[in-house]
């Protein structure tokens, strides 16, 4: 299964769209891991493909909830997937302790975050940890912008940049 990843998109128009044409016809779901922000900046993900979505803290428009749920899942704080026979945590990532703690327990494939907008692909145990970036926000934010496309089947890693 072709999983694409996104967080902290933060309402930058240009970054949704480009991650969302990079998905389109070539992932088979997409998970966005919080900080979205408004209900329009969600939209262009109702596409071909399976959508989850979790809360990150910037996210204060509770329509955003509503947005999602017309075509995707919205799963709050804190979601659980099975995903290409790959079990998945997402959280946005606000505590690293419990970023860590999803991680070390042992019980996922794939631990799934954002918050930091700093790329992140490790194995940690028998745990993926992956952290596709975001869009930059304030100083040390240096990278550009991100998504990955994650192959369920192989563990295959790939980061695209959206600028």
């Amino acid at each position: 299964m072709e999983l694409g990843i996104v967080s902290d998109t933060h309402d930058n128009r240009a970054v949704i769209e480009a991650a969302a044409d990079l998905f389109e016809g070539r992932v088979d779901a997409v998970v966005h891991c919080g900080d979205v922000v408004a209900p329009f900046s969600v939209t262009p993900f109702d596409a071909d493909y399976e959508f989850y979505a979790v809360r990150g803290n910037n996210d204060g428009e509770w329509m955003l909830r509503d947005a999602v749920r017309s075509f995707g899942a919205y799963l709050g704080e804190f979601g659980e997937l099975s995903l290409g026979g790959a079990s998945v945590a997402v959280y946005h990532g606000t505590s690293q302790a419990i970023v860590g703690a999803l991680v070390g327990c042992g019980d996922y494939d794939y631990v799934l975050h954002g918050h930091t907008h700093q790329r992140v692909h490790r194995t940690e145990g028998g745990t993926v940890r992956i952290n596709p970036g975001g869009v930059a926000t304030g100083p040390g934010d240096d990278e550009p912008p991100g998504a990955v496309v994650l192959d369920t089947d192989t563990g295959d890693v790939t980061f695209h940049d959206l600028r």
